[in-house]
């Protein structure tokens, strides 16, 4: 009801100021060039000698209240086609540039600009380069943690940089069509942001607090248009790709199996504001492939989504559940629950902005069936409606339907319908939140629904949250992903769904240091998350004290403990062991993990743990090893060690991870990566080679090459070679 009444009270909520803190005081004047501008980053033009510019940043890390002691300057144009940005970057000496490769922007020196074009600190774009004109582009989202930012967006955008004795130069050209803005708004938000390894430092124009991400669009300052932007006109991106590919499984009699394929993709403007974009049998094998992770827990662990076409203004069908709960995470598209991949017949998305406060999201994908499953249809609908200056309303639709010949399964449904309310507040130190969920599958009634409810503050030095989860029994996610629901019992072979009560609460404070020559920061971080059953029976209670120390040389030092109590409510193994008894168990372990100088060619990582696990021991070790030949070449290896000790019948075992990986960038538009990883957990070992050539502005060749073998009888699983094609054309 609560919702409801928010919902129908969302147009006389909304409030048309900026939401962000900074445009007072810190304000741009954008004027446009009549000049032919040539992207060669030496910003010789008479446009930049007579632009606006933005000059004495802020530092923003280690320190938010000194000026930046490096000078940069900023400048920004326009004409027709383009958005233009140039920098002066003031510097001496040799960068720190680690790679060529696209994407790869906070490990090393670099330049950026930040766009809120809609200017509500809703959705936003990032821009950024090194001093040797390498592009990352990312889709940012309101809010400053890690899930505003996407850099798997990719676009047509151009740099060039230039380098002197005492500084650095670039010059951009983002085209209007790249961009998603309401045509006639002449007030966009702007920052820019400069990052210099050497000193460890990271500046922005604007100010940020030390808390926040730069990219928090709360923060931007006023980038003020001569003569406000009209809409593009004719927008559209047409992507063909044709693909070839050998194959073979050798666990089936068949030989080879040699393929060829064909599809597009396609992206067109609706309106300045809003895309639709559209995929006809989609092919993912460039997708880089995942991290095999070990994992220590009783329950299935989370892997991020990397393909393109359900990255753009994905946040919107994401963030309105809790991180372990997604009534609907785009993964489930095109896999199924074994992970074996699934055609996608067509998908289409329209996304962005429907008004200057209202954000929308329409997303369908037909997939085939396979001999053992129907087709697929699956719907997904969300709205967000900014209120309260930052603040906003979500609701999301989600449809799965199965179909069997051309005909609707009566009985194979699942529909999901969530609300959420988030309150934050113009500086974005205060947090509240309510969301109501409930699922729709055939034949279930009863305990449906999936309540939450929390409030943060984040503060310079002291930060803390809580949350409340209430998860049903039945509250089911065909499209999305539900964490610690699903119990295994090792003694009937079955899966058993339980609901549960989660309780998640972090504190964290940290001394800042304003007159160490050493440390930047230290301090304590305390988690609690107690688990108890729908009746508040207890479950688990996990608690944790760590104390960090954030050195100027970008090295960290923590030292950490965790205890857990577990009420095992069903036998589950770790080893080949009987399974352990249900009994309630009391164990913890301490930790300490080092990082050493990020700035050196040569790195590392190491991590140590040891202590008691359930009725056993458990001894970790990790280290991560990586040298750089800059800026062309990247060379690591990751180890992991993982030794857990149960008394008898339980059984011992021991699980080693070895990842090596090889990047080579032999231009900004050559690359080779090598990664191959060792798991005896899965029984696994994965090679994956991967050339990518970008032949032209966002068009590509791939080979992938692809080997997976079992460890223990090293018997070859299944191999791949596929080589892959596709051209962007712009109308």
């Amino acid at each position: 009801m609560g919702v409801a009444l928010m919902l129908a009270l969302a147009p006389l909520l909304a409030q048309p100021e900026s939401a962000s803190a900074n445009q007072d005081d810190h304000r741009l004047q954008l004027g446009k060039t009549t000049e032919a501008m040539v992207i060669d980053g030496k910003l010789i033009e008479d446009t930049w000698k007579s632009a606006d510019t933005a000059k004495d940043f802020w530092q923003k890390s280690p320190r938010d209240d000194i000026r930046a002691e490096q000078r940069t300057e900023a400048k920004v144009a326009y004409d027709d086609v383009f958005l233009y940005v140039a920098a002066i970057c003031y510097d001496t000496g040799a960068h720190i540039i680690p790679t060529l490769k696209r994407d790869e922007y906070w490990d090393g020196d670099g330049f950026s600009v930040i766009l809120d074009p809609v200017n509500r600190a809703t959705s936003g774009f990032f821009f950024g380069t090194n001093p040797l004109g390498v592009q990352t582009e990312a889709l940012l989202a309101g809010g400053s943690g890690d899930g505003n930012w996407s850099d798997q967006w990719d676009n047509r955008w151009f740099v060039e940089t230039a380098q002197f004795d005492d500084h650095w130069t670039v010059e951009m050209a983002i085209p209007f069509k790249s961009l998603r803005y309401e045509s006639g708004t002449a007030n966009w938000g702007i920052n820019f942001m400069r990052k210099n390894s050497k000193l460890n430092q990271l500046d922005t124009w604007a100010p940020v607090p030390l808390q926040f991400w730069p990219i928090d669009l709360g923060y931007t300052g006023l980038l003020e248009w001569d003569t406000a932007p009209e809409a593009t006109g004719s927008n559209m991106a047409i992507v063909p790709y044709v693909s070839t590919s050998t194959s073979r499984d050798f666990a089936s009699v068949n030989p080879a199996d040699r393929s060829f394929s064909a599809g597009l993709d396609a992206k067109i403007a609706v309106s300045s504001a809003l895309n639709l974009d559209l995929t006809v049998n989609p092919d993912f094998s460039q997708v880089e492939v995942d991290q095999q992770i070990t994992n220590l827990t009783r329950f299935n662990i989370f892997l991020p989504e990397r393909r393109t076409f359900f990255l753009e203004n994905s946040d919107i069908f994401s963030r309105i559940g809790f991180p372990s709960i997604q009534p609907f995470f785009s993964r489930r598209l095109g896999l199924d629950r074994e992970g074996r991949a699934v055609p996608i017949v067509f998908g289409a998305r329209l996304t962005g902005n429907a008004t200057k406060t209202t954000r929308v999201g329409l997303l369908n994908v037909l997939q085939n069936g396979l001999a053992d499953q129907p087709a697929q249809n699956v719907t997904a609908a969300a709205v967000s409606q900014r209120v309260f200056n930052r603040s906003r309303l979500q609701a999301l639709f989600v449809n799965r339907q199965g179909f069997r010949k051309g005909d609707a399964i009566a009985d194979d449904y699942g529909r999901n319908l969530s609300f959420k309310f988030n309150y934050l507040n113009k500086e974005g130190s205060v947090e509240f939140w309510s969301g109501a969920h409930r699922s729709f599958k055939p034949g279930i009634s009863t305990d449906q629904y999936f309540f939450e409810n929390g409030v943060g503050y984040q503060g310079k030095r002291f930060s803390i949250l809580f949350d409340h989860i209430y998860l049903g029994d039945n509250y089911f996610a065909d499209v999305g992903f539900i964490n610690q629901v699903e119990n295994y019992d090792a003694e009937l072979d079955t899966v058993v769904r339980l609901g549960y009560h989660l309780m998640y609460l972090p504190i964290e404070y940290r001394w800042i240091s304003s007159t160490s020559s050493k440390l930047n920061s230290h301090g304590p971080e305390y988690l609690s998350v107690l688990n108890l059953d729908p009746q508040g029976k207890f479950v688990e209670h996990q608690k944790s004290i760590s104390y960090g120390f954030n050195f100027k040389n970008s090295s960290q030092l923590q030292f950490g403990y965790e205890h857990t109590g577990t009420d095992l409510r069903f036998p589950f193994s770790f080893t080949d062991g009987q399974p352990l008894p249900r009994d309630r168990y009391r164990y913890g372990q301490a930790s300490m993990e080092y990082g050493s100088d990020e700035r050196k060619l040569f790195q590392f990582e190491i991590g140590v743990a040891m202590g008691s696990f359930y009725n056993g021991t458990i001894r970790s070790a990790n280290l991560n090893l990586a040298y750089r030949r800059q800026p062309w070449g990247n060379f690591g290896v990751l180890l992991e060690y993982n030794r857990l000790s149960f008394p008898e019948p339980y059984g011992s075992t021991t699980l080693y991870a070895v990842s090596p990986r090889i990047e080579i960038s032999f231009n900004r538009n050559l690359f080779w990566t090598t990664y191959v990883q060792y798991n005896t957990q899965a029984d696994n070992l994965n090679i994956n080679s991967r050339i990518q050539w970008r032949f032209a502005p966002m068009s590509d060749v791939f080979l992938v090459y692809t080997d997976n073998y079992s460890i223990e009888t090293f018997g070859a699983k299944n191999r791949a070679i596929v080589l892959k094609a596709s051209y962007w054309f712009v109308r």
